[in-house]
């Protein structure tokens, strides 16, 4: 029998290079002009895979979140690997707004894209461990057509491909 060839499907973040757009992020904050004196608060909990945003209105946080996802850009981190939530009302008439970054992926996505490669009807098998899939196959080419069908198709998340042997 021919050796069996594989890959793994991930979804993560590195978390220095998120740290470094977020350092970047702050940097340009206090040398803008305009958010100079707009007294906005911008953290990152690395542990819990969190930023954080408080700003003076809506207005202002929408105007943090385009500098951030500028610099998330030139650090190579896919943009849908954020998911921000509602602006809140925090006190002092202040906007709250806080930003989860996706590390792993979640059962219903698992079974979402294990459904998707059953019904390419390819030579392959899936087998889902923790929060990644791993799919074989015989044939390297069968594996490379995989990959391209899962890139045209959006999953809601950023997905990767490892340990392709």
């Amino acid at each position: 029998m021919a050796k069996e060839c594989s890959f793994d499907i991930v979804s993560q973040v590195d978390m220095q290079e998120a740290d470094n757009a977020y350092q970047q992020a702050s940097k340009e904050l206090k040398q803008r002009y305009d958010l100079k004196d707009a007294d906005v608060d911008l953290m990152l909990d690395k542990q819990k895979h969190e930023i954080t945003i408080v700003a003076p209105s809506d207005f202002v946080c929408n105007q943090v979140i385009d500098i951030l996802n500028g610099k998330l850009v030139k650090r190579k981190i896919d943009l849908s690997a954020v998911r921000w939530s509602d602006p809140q009302s925090v006190s002092g008439g202040r906007v709250k707004r806080e930003g989860s970054i996706i590390s792993g992926i979640d059962k219903d996505t698992l079974t979402r894209i294990n459904k998707f490669l059953k019904g390419l009807k390819l030579k392959i098998k899936t087998q889902i461990e923790g929060d990644k899939i791993r799919v074989s196959s015989a044939s390297r080419d069968t594996l490379q057509d995989t990959i391209a069908h899962l890139r045209a198709e959006d999953f809601g998340q950023p997905l990767q491909f490892e340990n392709y042997r």
